[in-house]
């Protein structure tokens, strides 16, 4: 009888969900929309819902369920499964673990969504085989993994890895969502490259792919820049040499105090490939530590949208190993 772990990747938009083994295949994987309605009060009970279904759907007895790790878009008290805020769901405190471990039945395990992709890519993306490893995932926003040891940097309030907020611009930076200004997320971003694209073309008077294209359309995203990169547009690649500096220079600084064995770069704009990590690699390697440059080595995440479902069922692997040997051990003492 395979025994089955359950990861949980709640988004802002849609909510990834996976039946997962404890070697980390996949059984089944599945997607349900994500209902802020009435301050998210009905993600839970939604998310509850679509694995009991799924469970009957599939004919997986009770006794298969070994746990359910759930990454969550906020910062959390790992040790009880309080996530103490989540902006875009509309979540103050929310008692995540309590609520799915009561309509549930099963062990839970809470976690940041970033630290819980980090998990993912070190048990079977990019990480594979290291115990020391940041995973920075650049999309809408910049989140951030610092695995040490192989256990997860926390902090002690929820907010270790909060990489997208380490201040790069100094003077003149743009506002960021968390309130500060000059936040890495600002211009590293696929928002924040977005937001460098049109500042440049407003302001250039040469011609520029960029600027042909940002009057046809009154947008540029980060894929833009890239794509007007690859047909050899100089603002373009003005745009991401000043990307790169600025995310270089940050993961630089982080490499010089950890020395972690993986950087592992993920989220969309890491689609770009080499276009963004030859350029990354050239600041990293000018800014960091030369101990640190032969020993830390920059590389893009493997297992893109998979990797939150993949970090969750590992937490729910490594707390029902936890749950048994305590189920174990009772028993043993009720031996003896």
């Amino acid at each position: 009888m395979t025994n089955v772990l359950i990861g949980v990747d709640l988004g802002g938009t849609s909510t990834k969900l996976a039946f997962i083994d404890e070697n980390g295949h996949f059984l089944n994987k599945w997607e349900i929309e994500t209902d802020k309605r009435d301050s998210g009060k009905y993600i839970l009970l939604n998310i509850v819902n679509s694995i009991s279904e799924k469970v009957k759907e599939l004919k997986i007895e009770r006794e298969q369920l070994i746990g359910i790790g759930i990454g969550v878009p906020g910062p959390v008290n790992f040790e009880t499964g309080l996530v103490y805020q989540c902006v875009n769901l509309g979540w103050g405190e929310t008692q995540v673990k309590e609520i799915l471990e009561k309509e549930t039945g099963i062990p839970v395990v809470v976690d940041n969504d970033a630290n819980v992709a980090a998990i993912g890519e070190m048990w079977k993306g990019a990480g594979k085989g290291t115990k020391n490893m940041i995973c920075v995932t650049l999309g809408t926003g910049i989140g951030g993994g610092v695995i040490m040891d192989g256990n997860i940097v926390h902090g002690v309030k929820g907010a270790g890895g909060e990489i997208g907020h380490i201040v790069s611009v100094m003077n003149d930076g743009f506002t960021c969502n968390c309130g500060k200004k000059g936040c890495l997320e600002t211009v590293a971003s696929a928002s924040g490259i977005s937001r460098l694209a049109i500042e440049a073309v407003r302001k250039t008077k040469r011609d520029s792919k960029l600027k042909e294209w940002y009057e046809k359309r009154n947008q540029l995203t980060a894929k833009d820049v890239f794509d007007a990169l690859h047909e050899g547009d100089q603002l373009a690649e003005e745009i991401v040499e000043n990307v790169t500096k600025y995310l270089g220079v940050a993961l630089a600084n982080i490499g010089s105090l950890l020395n972690p064995e993986k950087i592992v770069i993920g989220g969309g704009v890491s689609a770009a490939g080499n276009a963004l990590l030859a350029p990354l690699n050239h600041y990293f390697n000018q800014y960091t530590f030369s101990t640190v440059r032969i020993s830390t080595m920059l590389v893009l995440a493997t297992l893109g949208n998979d990797a939150g479902v993949i970090g969750g069922a590992y937490l729910a692997k490594t707390y029902g190993d936890h749950i048994r040997k305590i189920k174990h051990n009772s028993y043993i003492k009720e031996l003896t």
